[in-house]
């Protein structure tokens, strides 16, 4: 069975040498030739040539040759392997598997398409292709709403068919995450806004969109439990729920329960406060989109009233004071009181706020918050030989997820801090051209997942990032 934490590969290239933070770094003979290692064009999912003519471009401005391999290996990772596009009854479909394994998850597929979105006005078949995954979102969610991936065969039972859940075929993993149900908002929405076609919008939408009202104020538990339970026979305890399925209690004090983690890991504290905000930002996105397309006034009212209820629950429940940081946004809180404080790589997540729109980088309290989640403090921060970053649980201590530096990178307003984290990505991709899930802290060359397109794309959205804010940060060696 493949899961998401199942292997890690170890690379033979040796580590060549100390850079100026510190860390040991593993890098190539500065002979090598850095050679495509995407398919050739003909085995490549799907092709774009705004996405291609994009590689080209931002290529050139890259000094480090490295850097730019790695850029151009990961930016179309997406395109090349795990986009299968199709036309179903005159419709765009798409189903996006994550990379090693064959499901579509609804968070990483939006995350996956994200950084293509600003193509798609030079790219009619690119755009059809980003449509095609709202639709086929929208019919998982119609589907199950609290199911997390799904397989493209209708049919099929996976290898968790056997969880303490209202499983179906062609399911994957029903495991109920907040975030879920708030990516294919964002993706929806900022396709819209980007191309201005409203076709994905339909009446099958709109159903789908009123579910996934319904899930969000089921899952604030004001009245009972709510319909959602999960348990599974597993020696993982992350991988199961506690309290017979339904999590610990909570105080029902209006936000919204989150039994799993964008890591897919069960939370501690059912009030996941990333999760939280990116629900408050993506309500009223889906306010805005039903007022304005579906002309549905009283819907989009109901959506901004959760929207604020959410809002001024986390000011309530989700500032606290730190004992070495002062105010912080804990990770997860139940309404009694109870705080944990940390911080996951997987996005959501606290250090990833203003990358997804949900407070102002500047923000006091996020700012503290961002020293707290990169500092020795967060239990969940490693820094060690080969590099420095946040992990989590899902597949345990010392192991760094490229995903969290990318986000540093990408939250940072230092042009030190994001030279140091490009430095740590160049040189702990273990000679593969790629990022992966997590490395060793101090071997880079021990990782989980070889094939992640999550990351991947990540990283290349990074380097369109830089290239348009700040250029001159590409320009000389990282």
């Amino acid at each position: 069975m493949t899961t998401r934490r199942d292997f890690v590969k170890t690379s033979s290239i040796a580590a060549l040498g100390v850079a100026s933070t510190g860390f040991s770094f593993m890098s190539f003979n500065s002979k090598q030739a850095f050679t495509s290692q995407r398919p050739v064009p003909g085995k490549r999912n799907f092709t774009s040539k705004a996405v291609e003519k994009k590689i080209a471009e931002v290529k050139k401005a890259i000094g480090d040759k490295e850097l730019a391999w790695i850029f151009e290996n990961c930016l179309p990772s997406t395109l090349d392997t795990t986009v299968t596009y199709q036309e179903k009854n005159g419709r765009p479909d798409t189903y996006v598997i994550t990379g090693d394994i064959d499901a579509m998850w609804l968070r990483d597929s939006s995350a996956q398409v994200w950084p293509y979105l600003p193509l798609m006005k030079s790219d009619k078949p690119l755009q059809r292709m980003v449509a095609g995954v709202v639709n086929r979102q929208t019919s998982y969610i119609l589907k199950d709403p609290y199911a997390n991936a799904f397989y493209d065969d209708p049919n099929r039972k996976g290898e968790w068919a056997d969880d303490l859940t209202a499983m179906q075929p062609g399911v994957h993993e029903r495991k109920w995450e907040i975030d879920s149900l708030c990516y294919p908002i964002r993706l929806g929405y900022h396709y819209w806004k980007t191309s201005g076609d409203t076709d994905p919008f339909d009446a099958e939408w709109d159903k789908a969109m009123k579910l996934v009202l319904k899930t969000f104020k089921e899952q604030q538990r004001k009245e009972g439990k709510g319909p959602y339970e999960f348990q599974r026979v597993t020696p993982k305890q992350t991988d199961t729920v506690a309290g017979a399925g339904f999590g610990y209690p909570i105080n029902p004090v209006g936000l919204i329960c989150s039994t799993f983690r964008p890591s897919d890991d069960a939370t501690i504290y059912l009030f996941l406060v990333p999760s939280n905000y990116f629900a408050v930002v993506s309500l009223r996105q889906l306010a805005e989109m039903s007022q304005q397309i579906r002309k549905d006034a009283k819907f989009a009212a109901e959506c901004k009233a959760l929207a604020d209820e959410v809002e001024k629950a986390l000011q309530q429940y989700a500032v606290a004071d730190h004992l070495n940081f002062g105010k912080v946004h804990p990770f997860e809180v139940d309404g009694f009181g109870n705080k944990l404080f940390m911080d996951d790589a997987n996005i959501p997540s606290l250090l990833a706020l203003p990358y997804l729109g949900c407070c102002p980088v500047n923000d006091p309290v996020y700012q503290n918050t961002r020293k707290f989640v990169l500092s020795d403090n967060n239990p969940w921060f490693f820094k060690g030989k080969a590099g420095q970053g946040i992990g989590g649980p899902h597949v345990g201590p010392e192991m760094i997820w490229p995903m969290s530096i990318i986000m540093q990178a990408m939250t940072s307003q230092s042009d030190q801090e994001i030279k140091d984290c490009l430095r740590i990505l160049k040189t702990t991709h273990a000679g593969t051209g790629f990022m992966h899930e997590t490395f060793h802290k101090d071997d880079a060359a021990k990782f989980t997942r070889e094939w992640f397109a999550w990351a991947n794309t990540l990283f290349g959205e990074l380097i369109l990032k830089l290239h348009a804010e700040r250029p001159h940060l590409l320009k000389g060696n990282v």
